[in-house]
């Protein structure tokens, strides 16, 4: 009877180790195994051509799982595009950060002194960026948070409707009418300013799919 030894010498001398590697009926954990027991079977060590295989299974893995979480992180639906996570203690005042759901302005932020278990807590307090609310939240200063993305875009004021909805223009001349008009003083500010006749430009903030007028400023175009 042959010895095992000897049988998975000639198998590691014959077998196509390329074509294991590239088989897509292979699992990654499979391929690995495959590998890793035909040579420590030969009892000499894993020889110079699966060692060179095996790190170049390593490679394809690395960069295969690369690919896919960036492909998760860009094609995943739109809550997910819409924040991003960093570690609680990069974290600024004047920053953004998701509480409760929401995105806030970061206003107040304080750490406490490392604990017993080895973690610092971070305690922040914001405000809602869209109805002024304040939110609080402790983190342990090493875990991650999310981050709204923010952006601001300045759009001229077409028309107010009847039911306070405004028909703003973009630069590319876009129209849109999904915008309402604001309430409080600059509500009432951007609808004295528009019946004067005066051309403006509204700076639309827009977050985690809410958007909301913030500001007014001439149109000097």
């Amino acid at each position: 009877m042959r010895a095992r030894g000897s049988f998975f010498k000639e198998l590691a001398n014959f077998l196509d180790w390329e074509k294991v590697l590239d088989n897509d009926k292979f699992s990654a954990g499979r391929r690995h195994i495959v590998a890793l027991l035909t040579c420590f079977w030969c009892g000499l060590g894993p020889p110079a051509r699966v060692q060179g295989v095996v790190a170049a299974w390593k490679d394809q893995a690395t960069t295969k799982m690369s690919e896919e979480l960036q492909a998760d992180f860009e094609g995943g639906d739109s809550g997910a595009s819409n924040v991003y996570p960093a570690q609680c203690s990069s974290l600024r005042k004047n920053g953004h950060v998701v509480i409760k759901g929401r995105a806030c302005k970061i206003v107040e932020m304080s750490t406490s002194k490392t604990g017993k278990h080895g973690h610092a807590k971070v305690h922040l307090i914001g405000i809602d960026l869209f109805t002024g609310k304040k939110y609080e939240d402790i983190c342990p200063s090493t875990h991650n948070m999310d981050v709204p993305v923010v952006k601001r875009a300045d759009y001229q004021l077409i028309d107010i409707s009847d039911d306070g909805y405004l028909s703003l223009m973009k630069d590319t001349g876009e129209l849109r009418d999904d915008i309402r008009l604001p309430d409080g003083d600059l509500g009432s500010d951007i609808k004295n300013k528009f019946e004067n006749n005066e051309d403006l430009l509204l700076t639309v903030l827009a977050a985690m799919e809410e958007e909301m007028v913030v500001a007014t400023k001439p149109n000097m175009k």
